[in-house]
């Protein structure tokens, strides 16, 4: 029963590596692997609270980047022609750029007119309104198997 105990409070305290590897993860600063987010995750959170919308969802109870509360980080899964990985933020996207700017040197553009515009910055970083909080994520086309040329046909003479 102890074990039991001690594993779960280990899982759930934040690790002092979450800003360098969630937080470059989520700015694309990194490879983007969806396997080693889920394992570091699972490590050191536990396992995923839910399933959906193609990616597997974590709670990070005590986490922040950028001095921001990160509640929840999601993962893909393989269902997806994109390889993922996401936060919310208990910000607004205004709030989360200043505070990502502020601290890292990170832009973001507006990249549409609507009323809740995406904000990206290079090389593929992206903020996205979440209902009253936002979301930030780094996505990218997930690397397919190589595929053999076809054989090349001869004609015979």
């Amino acid at each position: 029963m102890l074990a039991l105990a001690c594993g779960w409070t280990a899982a759930q305290s934040v690790p002092t590596t979450f800003g360098t590897i969630i937080g470059n993860g989520l700015l694309c600063r990194d490879h983007t692997d969806n396997i080693y987010y889920y394992n570091y995750l699972l490590k050191h959170f536990g396992a995923a609270y839910k399933h959906e919308g193609g990616a597997f969802w974590f709670r990070t109870a005590g986490a922040t980047l950028w001095g921001k509360t990160i509640p929840e980080v999601m993962v893909s899964d393989d269902t997806s022609t994109f390889i993922f990985v996401g936060a919310v933020a208990e910000a607004t996207p205004e709030e989360l750029e200043k505070a990502i700017i502020e601290q890292t040197g990170t832009h973001y553009a507006v990249i549409d007119t609507s009323a809740y515009p995406v904000r990206e910055a290079k090389p593929a970083s992206r903020i996205v309104y979440f209902d009253l909080r936002s979301k930030i994520y780094c996505a990218k086309y997930k690397p397919l198997p190589p595929v053999p040329p076809p054989p090349v046909r001869q004609q015979l003479k």
